[in-house]
């Protein structure tokens, strides 16, 4: 809540403490998912971030809560009341990129920039949110909802790893995801996770903060070249 962008990861403190009132220790395996029209959208976030604080039994439900339902699986509206738990958290910083480390990646290239939003976001051809779009130098445009079948289940590994080949994206190096706000990047870190690699970072700041706080020549856009 410090940071001036959205969704920010919290400190090591606060998360422990949220989950550990969610009756949540080290040692519980978690399940996430949500109620997303899509089947999954904020799910693998939380995935992620239960990742990045060093939890490792934690899974994402395939499907959501939509397929959960069509399927007639049981539902309450009973609301929980967990016993709270201590859970001690550990950030890993090998999930995280910060803005320093991706303005210094555009020169490097150390890793490769897969970025999760729409096309015409990527290219700068329509408003993210408000935003002027774009993309960071050298990132790769792979849409979230690729990685989806039509009823909102993952593809099968094989369909997902094609994914990244037409693309170009090489799943034994160093991978990076990006997005808005660093939620749908998480899709992208989920995919590649099935593919058998767990090593994904994600730039937490996403499109939000570079767009603020990078140089203009570091925002690729169509729309500012066809301007020009």
């Amino acid at each position: 809540q410090s940071s001036p962008y959205d969704f920010m990861l919290p400190s090591e403190s606060h998360f422990a403490d949220y989950v550990g009132r969610l009756g949540v220790s080290n040692d519980t395996h978690v399940v996430v998912y949500d109620g997303d029209e899509l089947g999954t959208f904020y799910a693998p976030r939380a995935w992620w971030m239960f990742r990045a604080f060093g939890h490792k039994e934690v899974s994402v439900l395939n499907g959501g809560f939509k397929n959960w339902v069509k399927e007639g699986h049981p539902v309450t509206a009973e609301v929980s009341q967990p016993t709270p738990a201590i859970f001690k958290a550990r950030l890993n910083t090998i999930l995280l990129k910060t803005f320093e480390e991706m303005i210094q990646n555009v020169g490097s290239l150390r890793f490769q920039v897969v970025d999760s939003r729409p096309e015409g976001r990527f290219r700068g051809t329509e408003l993210d949110q408000g935003l002027e779009s774009g993309h960071i130098p050298g990132a790769v445009n792979i849409p979230f909802h690729s990685f989806l079948t039509e009823t909102g289940h993952e593809k099968s590994i094989e369909e997902i790893q094609q994914i990244f080949r037409e693309k170009n994206v090489d799943l034994s190096k160093p991978l990076t995801a990006t997005c808005r706000k660093g939620v749908t990047a998480c899709h992208i870190a989920l995919a590649a996770y099935l593919c058998g690699k767990r090593d994904v970072a994600v730039y937490d700041g996403s499109w939000s903060e570079w767009f603020h706080r990078a140089p203009p020549r570091y925002k690729v856009s169509e729309l500012k070249r066809n301007k020009a």
